[in-house]
């Protein structure tokens, strides 16, 4: 099979189109023939050696696919062959097959298309995880979602409104924040034009939001700590600006808000049953119709680096995809 190699470590123009063996399921595994991957930012960290994960060289990346089951390992009963599927994998899905523990993986309603599933599961999941069961978000709130244009950022935002709670978006541009409002996003800051804390200031007439998601880290963190309302709650979700944050623990203590961090992955691994009902309720949306993903960008799989070139360079909007 044809897979994207990771041999040394460094950016994307270091990925290598190899020809790999077809991966065997082992016991309690699916063997997926994949028909879309989702490229995310631990995707760009990882074969760089900036993540909490590092494989041994080589290694295929790839986190998140979606395909059809191609062949079961012992122990698995309820998934076949045939079967249309999401799964979370971690690691080997920028390649034609991948293998996946039968937790990991959840059925795929027909009608969905395959690279708006691809690009569902880690956005979506890590999204609710943080708001819902992470942060506490309740009806009548005030959310601010940092990087708002992005994957987990267009998530927030659509399932921020879901939830019953005022969204207020922050980006980095007119295009992202055009995205953000079409998920419903009820106020609008442009961070690299305005100060973002005297921004929310304004737009809470001076109390503050309840809840901050954030994905980017940098020097947007403290700004938007300092812009939570009393016992609010900073989500420290990712770091797309390249630049882990230094809290200063005086802030939390000011105001009574809590600093909490959000790795859905781990959660994931940690607590499958829990995450496969998580994972059911945001597929039964997602074919209802309820939740509209926004893929930007599809790629053939020999152009993977430039699609991760294209995420680490901030010009997508929405997700990007693989097709295999």
């Amino acid at each position: 099979m044809k897979a994207i190699q990771c041999v040394q470590w460094g950016g994307p123009e270091q990925l290598r189109l190899a020809e790999c063996a077809l991966p065997e399921p082992a016991a309690g595994e699916v063997r997926i023939r994949v028909e879309a991957a989702g490229v995310n930012f631990p995707d760009a960290l990882i074969i760089q050696k900036k993540y909490q994960l590092q494989p041994p060289l080589p290694f295929v990346p790839g986190t998140e696919v979606a395909g059809t089951v191609d062949a079961v390992g012992d122990g698995v009963a309820r998934l076949k062959p045939g079967d249309r599927v999401v799964a979370f994998v971690g690691l080997g899905g920028f390649a034609e097959y991948v293998c996946a523990p039968q937790l990991q993986v959840a059925s795929l309603p027909d009608g969905v298309d395959p690279a708006v599933a691809a690009g569902f599961t880690l956005t979506y999941a890590t999204s609710q995880h943080a708001l819902v069961e992470r942060g506490g978000l309740r009806r009548g709130e005030t959310l601010l979602v940092l990087g708002a244009g992005g994957g987990v950022g267009l998530a927030a935002v659509e399932l921020g409104r879901r939830a019953g709670a005022r969204v207020i978006a922050a980006a980095s541009s007119p295009a992202k924040l055009a995205a953000a409002q079409g998920c419903g996003a009820e106020e609008l800051v442009d961070y690299s034009k305005v100060d973002l804390r005297e921004a929310v200031k304004a737009i809470t007439d001076g109390r503050g939001v309840d809840v901050v998601y954030d994905p980017v880290g940098g020097g947007h963190t403290t700004a938007a700590l300092r812009s939570l309302a009393w016992r609010g709650r900073l989500l420290v979700v990712g770091f797309a600006a390249g630049e882990i944050p230094q809290i200063p623990a005086n802030l939390l203590l000011l105001k009574e808000v809590s600093a909490i961090g959000v790795y859905w992955g781990e959660f994931a691994k940690r607590d499958p049953e829990a995450n496969r009902r998580l994972l059911a309720q945001l597929i039964g949306w997602l074919a209802d119709g309820s939740l509209r993903p926004l893929v930007s960008k599809q790629y053939p799989l020999v152009e993977t680096p430039r699609a991760l070139q294209d995420l680490l360079a901030r010009r997508a909007i929405g997700k990007l995809v693989i097709r295999p």
